[in-house]
């Protein structure tokens, strides 16, 4: 299932994220590291750091700090 958001960045709806994306951004949210999450999700840091920086160019978001709270108001 992937889920489609909205953003207050961009007037269109942004794209979709993939289930793993979905998954790594809960992580961070979590307050896990990118070490932490890649141990969790069993994967390397660097897939965490692509799947981040995918998510990050998906919705026009730049901190750490913007994808928690978008993590937290879409309840992962």
């Amino acid at each position: 299932m992937s889920l489609t958001l909205t953003t207050p960045y961009a007037e269109a709806p942004a794209p979709a994220l993939a289930p793993r994306e979905q998954e790594t951004l809960r992580h961070i949210a979590a307050g896990r590291t990118y070490l932490q999450t890649a141990r969790h999700m069993g994967l390397s840091r660097h897939t965490v750091d692509a799947y981040l920086r995918r998510i990050r160019t998906k919705l026009n978001i730049t901190t750490t700090a913007e994808l928690t709270r978008l993590a937290i108001s879409l309840g992962l």
